[in-house]
């Protein structure tokens, strides 16, 4: 499998900083390409929400360089799974003793897919998202926010937890919560299309809206998808998002990319 990939991040309309963080990293792998790509979004309601971004982001990007080729030679990618898993909590466990050090609070939401071998993997905490887009668009991860589990206890609509002021009330964050307990996917790697974003990006666009504009993206290539994610990007700004956004557009195909 061969992948094209493209990227967005934006300040947005209020903020001076932008406390998203991302990777996008590739190898070669048995006549395929492997493909890591993660977002991170610092919490904006505490400080140095950048910096506990950055920081996560960079040790993935140090995972990419020192472990990958260990767990290659292990051919499991269930035990890749697990090393992610460990990695975020004992960054949970660094930067909440960096808070506490330096008298601050930190967290980051941390959304991360691996694509191996015809499989992926995907580790998750806080409400940034994978969505899986083919003949239709689909959220892959689970928010970890108050408004989605009352919604999963039918205790609220939809529509109502996107209006409600505590929608972003997260549940789960990395360096700021006792523990975390990231959701774990596994699935096949399969032709199509995927992507990963910040709540900033979602929040003033409808999933219609994004797999229309996506999907025929798929279809024309890179320049296409970067185009349509500035398309969605400028869109969410003109409607009043104030949070910073930030999306990567991945297209998995058989054979060789035009990258």
């Amino acid at each position: 499998m061969r992948y094209l990939v493209a990227a967005y991040t934006d300040a947005g309309i209020l903020k001076e900083i932008n406390q998203d963080s991302f990777v996008v990293r590739r190898a070669e792998y048995a006549g395929g390409e492997i493909l890591m790509a993660a977002i991170c979004d610092g919490m904006g309601g505490l400080s140095k929400g950048e910096l506990a971004s950055a920081v996560v982001i960079r040790e993935f990007d140090r995972w990419f360089d020192e472990k990958l080729p260990s767990a290659l030679t292990l051919h499991d990618i269930r035990a890749v799974a697990a090393d992610w898993v460990h990695k975020l909590e004992v960054l949970n466990i660094k930067l909440s003793r960096y808070g506490g050090s330096n008298n601050c609070q930190l967290g980051t939401t941390f959304t991360g897919m691996l694509f191996i071998g015809g499989e992926y993997i995907a580790v998750h905490v806080g409400d940034t998202r994978a969505y899986r887009i083919d003949t239709s668009i689909r959220q892959l991860t689970e928010d970890q926010t108050f408004v989605a589990r009352e919604v999963r206890n039918g205790n609220m609509t939809e529509q109502q937890a996107k209006n409600d002021s505590r929608r972003n009330i997260l549940l789960q964050c990395v360096g700021a919560c006792e523990s975390v307990t990231p959701q774990v996917l596994f699935g096949r790697g399969e032709e199509g299309g995927y992507m990963l974003c910040s709540d900033g990006f979602r929040h003033n666009v409808s999933e219609e809206e994004m797999y229309t504009a996506f999907s025929a993206a798929f279809n024309s290539g890179k320049e296409a998808m970067n185009t349509a994610l500035c398309d969605i990007g400028g869109l969410v700004k003109a409607r009043g998002e104030r949070d910073n956004i930030t999306a990567l557009l991945i297209k998995a195909m058989q054979g060789e990319n035009d990258d």
